[in-house]
């Protein structure tokens, strides 16, 4: 059999394995699979890992290929539409990032402080300015916080600039106690030094893919230069560069003007929920960096929970991200919401499955499905309940699934 269609069948073997514990050489296995599926062109209906997205032709979010001078800025995007910038200023990704004196969870919380052994931490914010300070004994050091990453739906985490280098400091803001607490991903032991409680230094890399999935056009031309970006998830971060659509559209040529724009949403399944996984992480992307074995952290991944699903197979349009969430709208918080979506593909209770409705009808409840179906796990330390997207029948007592 030919190589695609190889990677397909084990592609499918993958996934099924991780239902029940996929080990890292399986991981690294399918990796060198899909990439060498990559390289034949065959990739629509594959999970791919975001970096083979990204080296694909074509927009992809994050790439920072394209100068600044393709960019047109969101303004120019609400000229002609108007009524979904407006949905979309209320958003929480429209927010992913401000700078850290204009964050308001830290202008209503404009005192804050933790003790770390013999580190006392605080950050004081003003109307100009939000300052970390960490002393110890009679040490003392302060960093400026220039970035607020988080609309603080969950938290907040802070990143400071010191001598030409980013860093993630060491504590982040939690909206639920309304507290300082240690930064996600970063040890919970006591810090070595006051540089250690103040912050840790990212690589290049690092503060290159944090910066690309907080905020827009950070990354431009293939040089990461973050001071010119602009805050939170733009237009251009899911649709692309605009400013050749604009021109056309403006010249009144929009047969021309819709081929310089992209369309997240006439991607296949697949590659549709890959695309929200560019920063949410798809299923390659976790499988491939060993998340798949952090137990209940990997709840945060929804893109990879949900593939995870038996209902998902080899995806369906009823599935994917964007079949329950409007990008272009605040998140719906209301469980009875979402049983529509679910009942896409459910029958109700004493119909017959069909065709274009295979899913059976539940026997316990008409309503509220993702109460039950898609339950909420706080990992420790996180001070929040996230949604688990592993759809599926859960039974009392049993473990997380990884």
């Amino acid at each position: 059999m030919g190589l695609p269609g190889y990677c397909q069948r084990f592609a499918s073997h993958a996934k099924n394995a991780s239902r029940i514990a996929l080990t890292l050489g399986i991981a690294l296995f399918a990796g060198a699979c899909f990439a060498a599926l990559f390289q034949t062109g065959g990739l629509s209906g594959i999970p791919l890992t975001t970096e083979m997205h990204v080296q694909n032709a074509g927009w992809w979010p994050t790439k920072g290929e394209a100068p600044r001078k393709e960019y047109a800025g969101t303004a120019a995007c609400a000229q002609c539409h108007s009524a979904i910038a407006a949905t979309y200023a209320t958003a929480q990704m429209a927010h992913a990032a401000v700078p850290a004196a204009a964050s308001e969870a830290l202008q209503t919380h404009d005192h804050l402080s933790l003790q770390l052994g013999p580190f006392f931490d605080k950050i004081v914010t003003t109307r100009d300015s939000s300052v970390l300070t960490v002393s110890a004994a009679n040490s003392r050091i302060s960093r400026t916080l220039e970035w607020a990453f988080g609309e603080g739906f969950m938290g907040q985490t802070y990143v400071y600039e010191e001598s030409g280098a980013f860093y993630e400091a060491h504590l982040s803001f939690f909206t639920a106690p309304e507290a300082l607490d240690i930064t996600p991903g970063q040890f919970r032991s006591v810090p070595a030094s006051l540089d250690d409680a103040a912050g840790r230094r990212m690589t290049e890399d690092e503060a290159r893919r944090c910066f690309g999935c907080h905020t827009t056009a950070s990354t431009v031309g293939n040089q990461f230069d973050p001071h010119d970006s602009v805050p939170g998830v733009g237009c251009e971060s899911c649709h692309g560069p605009g400013a050749s659509h604009v021109v056309l559209m403006s010249l009144g040529t929009p047969g021309k003007g819709a081929t310089e724009i992209f369309n997240p949403g006439k991607l296949d399944p697949v590659d549709s929920v890959d695309f929200c996984g560019a920063c949410h992480r798809t299923w390659q992307d976790v499988v491939a960096s060993g998340f798949v074995r952090t137990g209940v952290f990997n709840v945060r991944f929804a893109p990879y929970r949900l593939e995870n699903s038996r209902c998902w197979g080899t995806g369906d349009a009823r599935l994917t991200c964007l079949a329950c969430h409007d990008p272009h709208k605040p998140l719906v918080t209301d469980p009875a919401s979402y049983d529509a979506a679910c009942l896409r593909c459910h029958v109700l209770r004493g119909a017959k499955k069909v065709a274009d409705h295979p899913g059976a009808a539940c026997p316990v409840a008409t309503g509220n499905c993702s109460t039950c179906h898609m339950p909420k796990y706080e990992p420790p330390g996180l001070h929040y309940k996230f949604t688990d997207h592993w759809i599926r029948v859960v039974h009392p007592g049993k473990p997380y699934p990884g």
